[in-house]
């Protein structure tokens, strides 16, 4: 089995915030899942629409304490390992270190075996985060829909949000990938770069700081974007897909999640400071791969 997909994050909020928005239900339902039951150190349940699986609960709880949460937790009929772990950075600031085990990036870009783990955690860490800022939670990502279009406000001119999406400097400082692009209709538009192993997509619509459409080989993927009064709202489609990709769509927002906080917090810095996911490209990720400290 290969090593698990290894995730560490920092929130500004102390650790017993953290703490209780990790294991109080009603928080849980929140940000995490449409529907959540906790009793620890024996009960640890998350499941409806915005969870891989989701028709009913399949996690038990293996270990549980003050600081680390540790799960199995059975999607699609295999049993998967979950980790969530806390401590503190400072008074104010918490780390937040997830591991999930069955994750494999070549899976994720192919949409096959437990793909929808490689971005789920993702994804809900940055609603914890919001959840904590005090933020609005970005858009879900709901397992059970075939439908993939959502928007995010941003207190940002469409000029900028265009910038951020389209430069890539600055797409890798927010997202923490790098991404390389030819801006005009026919271009390639490809995550990790050109060289990379990932795919690249076509350009087939393009109207600066209003509309990008992109072609990739199995979906057609549209980001939009609409300014009034300083802000944007952009909105983002993907169709035309035979299953739905739920593992790239969760990735996407959350990352987007990211590029509002990069956008609008003047004194902004990652929420995220490692990542390590089996079978990506070395050179594809920018946030720190090696060992954590």
């Amino acid at each position: 089995m290969t090593e698990p997909l290894r995730l560490r994050a920092r929130v500004d909020a102390p650790l017993d915030e953290v703490r209780r928005a990790l294991t109080d239900a009603a928080a849980l339902r929140v940000w995490l899942a449409e529907h959540a039951e906790t009793d620890l150190p024996d009960r640890y349940e998350f499941w409806g629409r915005y969870t891989p699986d989701g028709a009913a609960p399949h996690q038990r709880v293996l270990h549980a304490d003050d600081r680390t949460i540790r799960l199995e937790w059975t999607v699609n009929g295999t049993a998967t390992t979950a980790e969530l772990a806390i401590e503190p950075e400072t008074d104010t600031s918490t780390l937040i270190s997830v591991s999930q085990s069955h994750v494999d990036w070549r899976e994720a870009v192919q949409e096959t075996g437990l793909a929808v783990l490689s971005t789920f955690w993702s994804l809900a860490i940055a609603n914890l985060v919001a959840y904590l800022e005090g933020r609005e939670l970005p858009p879900r990502c709901d397992y059970s829909t075939r439908e993939m279009d959502a928007h995010i406000d941003i207190a940002a001119t469409p000029a900028r949000v265009w910038e951020a999406l389209m430069d890539p400097d600055i797409f890798q400082r927010w997202f923490g990938a790098r991404m390389e692009v030819e801006p005009h209709v026919g271009g390639r538009w490809a995550m990790g770069g050109f060289d990379s192993g990932a795919e690249h997509a076509k350009i087939v619509e393009l109207t600066p700081e209003r509309r990008v459409t992109m072609e990739f080989h199995d979906m057609v993927s549209t980001w939009e974007l609409e300014g009034a009064a300083g802000k944007t709202r952009l909105t983002f489609v993907q169709s035309g897909f035979d299953e739905p990709p739920y593992a790239g769509w969760a990735g996407w927002l959350g990352g987007v999640a990211e590029l509002r906080r990069f956008l609008e917090m003047p004194d902004w810095r990652p929420m995220w400071l490692h990542v390590e996911m089996p079978g990506v490209p070395a050179d594809m990720i920018t946030i720190e791969r090696g060992p954590e400290h």
